[in-house]
Order: structure tokens, then C-alpha cells, then sequence
């Protein structure tokens, strides 16, 4: 009896300090606490996926969008944002928006058009003769058609962000008449209006990831590609480029799209600052646009030796007749009324 109660004394004596720091831990595990976390479980995230560099217009706008949206609903709503296709390729995007995944995307129409094909519109050959007919095209009556028209079961179109007029650069030859694209491999979009142009051109395409254009240029497997100023800036094309044509053939534009059962299921004032924060930020994006395309042709020319021919008025004229049989081949797909309204065609 003596030796069991021995035996329950020294369990006793070395348990408690255990019991004790136990105790200790847990109770500050509790303490780490304050009344400014109230609230932090009903906080909604919206992630934004995108395959552009920060310092494109795409990727600023998507980081101004995040602070309005977070500034208007006082922190009840946070936007996080993955650039340079980090979180989802371009490949891979609208899927996972579609199963809820992700909240938002910024895709380039023509990644989408498939799915609407009213968008085929935005992606015409020299479809908009100024900076002024793009902004009044994606602002105006017929970008919020173009967005009701872009509506399924589980996404929604939010508006229109614009990286500006696209140009074309090779490093085989200048590209100044239409036979110069001849025995060219560009890297191109998936699309098939743009498919069609290069048809027209006698280019041979590919459909790389955006993120390996500048490898698959470098290695040669490709001898050119078309794309805006700014996206040709920031991921240095122009170092394994030898020349570059300001064509302003063709619109680079964005649809941001939303999941629509998570916008659904958002309170209307949630709703109403989001709206808010949008419209905000894609007037600012479209006038940002235009100055950072400007600026990239003025660092492109000082850090590189690329050769920089802009077309003449004749010249957009004998490139436009070669491509006028894409309208004829996506008047069908489009429909007539739709394209009636193309500045470039009315103009």
C-alpha cells in the first residue's frame, strides 16, 4: 500500500509541471486575441488571375481594382491578385473560374470567344481607327451589349479593359507589305479570328503561352509575333527581335469576367461597390493604356537596336484589303448586325 502511494506521489510530483505548462500555453493560445479580429471570418476574397506582368495596363488596373474595392467596402471585401500567370496559364484560367476556383479573370477576348462568339467583333482587322472609337466602342452601347452577351450559368461579364493597338514584330525580315509575312511562324493567341488573319497572311501559327513566347523567339522556333507595345516592353521581346512594324492592325482588349454564382450570392451594397470600383478603374485604365504604350516605344528604341517601321495610311489600306475576307468569313459567326456597328468599317 505504502509503495503505491509512493508510486501516485511521484507521478504527481514530476506530472505537474507538465500539467502547468500545458495550462500556461493554452491560455495564451487564447490571449492571442483582440477586438479588432471581429469580423475577419465573414471577410470575402475575390482572387484575381491574370498571365500580364504587374506593370502592364492589365496588371495595374487589376492592383487599382483590388485597393478601390477594399477602400469602398472597408476592408469587408479583399481582392488578391496573381499576376504573370502564377496562379492559373492562360490555358487553364477560365476553367477554374467556371468551377469557382477563382472569383475574377482578365482574359484577352479572343481567349474567350469560343465561348462568345460576339467577341470575334473586338479582334477585327483594323477594326478601330482611333484610341477615341476604342473607348467609345468598350464604354459605350456596344460594349454593355457585348457584356450581356457574355453571360452563362456560371460566369458574367464585369467590363472591358483595353492594352491598346497590337503591332507585329519578326526577326526574319521587315514586315511593310503583306507578302513579308510569307514562310513567317508567328506565336499568336488562341482565336479564330486571328487564326484567319495569319491564314490571309500565309503565316504559319502557334499557340504558345504567353509566358514562353520570349524563350520560343530567343530559340527560334518561332520568327515573329503580334502584341501590344507595353506587353512587348516588359517581357523584352524586342531583345530577340530584329524588327518591329506599329501596325495597329488589331485591339488587344480584356474582358474581366466574374463567377457568377459567388456574384450572385454577394449583398447588393457588396455588389454596388464593386460596380463602382470597376467603372472607376477602367476609365483610368484606358487613358493608362494609351500613355503606357507610348512610353514603350520611346524605352524599346532607347535600349535596342530594333528596326521600327509605322505604316502609312496606303499601306493599312493594301494590308486591309488582303484581310477584308475575314469579315466575310465571320459575318455568319458574328452576325450583320454586330458588324455594322465596327467603327472601322461605318468610318
Amino acid at each position: 500500500m505504502k509503495v503505491l502511494m509512493w508510486i501516485a506521489s511521484l507521478v504527481l510530483v514530476i506530472g505537474l509541471p507538465f500539467v502547468l505548462v500545458y495550462h500556461i500555453q493554452s491560455q495564451e493560445r487564447h490571449v492571442v486575441y483582440d477586438d479588432e479580429q471581429n469580423g475577419l471570418n465573414d471577410q470575402i476574397v475575390i482572387k484575381i488571375s491574370h498571365v500580364v506582368a504587374e506593370n502592364t495596363p492589365k496588371g495595374l488596373a487589376a492592383q487599382r481594382f483590388a485597393d478601390l474595392v477594399e477602400q469602398k467596402t472597408n476592408n469587408k471585401v479583399k481582392v488578391e491578385v496573381f499576376p504573370n500567370g502564377s496562379l492559373y496559364s492562360d490555358l487553364d484560367e477560365l476553367d477554374a473560374l467556371e468551377r469557382g476556383s477563382i472569383q475574377m479573370i482578365a482574359p484577352a477576348t479572343t481567349k474567350v470567344s469560343q465561348l462568345f462568339p460576339e467577341l470575334n467583333l473586338l479582334d477585327l482587322p483594323f477594326a478601330f481607327p482611333t484610341n477615341e472609337a476604342v473607348n467609345q466602342a468598350l464604354t459605350g452601347d456596344l460594349g454593355q451589349d457585348l457584356l450581356e452577351a457574355s453571360k452563362t450559368d456560371n460566369v458574367i461579364g464585369m467590363a472591358f479593359w483595353n492594352n491598346g493597338f497590337k503591332q507585329v514584330t519578326s526577326g526574319l525580315r521587315p514586315l511593310v507589305k503583306t507578302e513579308d509575312f510569307e514562310d513567317q511562324v508567328f506565336r499568336v493567341m488562341p482565336g479564330k479570328a486571328i487564326e484567319s488573319q495569319f491564314q490571309a497572311l500565309d503565316v504559319d501559327t502557334e499557340e504558345i503561352v504567353f509566358n514562353l513566347t520570349y524563350r520560343n523567339l530567343e530559340n527560334g522556333t518561332i520568327t515573329g509575333q503580334e502584341n501590344t507595345l507595353s506587353n512587348i516592353y516588359s517581357k523584352k521581346f524586342y531583345e530577340v527581335q530584329d524588327h518591329l512594324t506599329i501596325s495597329n492592325h488589331g485591339l488587344l482588349s480584356y474582358i474581366v469576367l466574374m463567377n457568377r454564382p459567388f456574384w450572385d450570392n454577394l449583398s447588393s451594397d457588396i455588389q454596388k461597390a464593386i460596380q463602382e470600383s470597376m467603372t472607376e478603374v477602367t476609365a483610368w485604365n484606358l487613358e493608362q493604356a494609351v500613355k503606357m504604350n507610348d512610353q514603350a516605344l520611346q524605352k524599346i528604341e532607347e535600349k535596342s537596336d530594333i528596326k521600327v517601321h509605322e505604316l502609312t495610311d496606303k499601306e493599312k489600306r493594301e494590308w486591309l484589303n488582303e484581310l477584308s475576307i475575314v469579315y466575310e468569313e465571320f459575318e455568319p459567326i458574328i452576325g450583320k448586325d454586330w458588324l455594322e456597328r465596327v467603327p472601322g468599317i461605318t468610318e
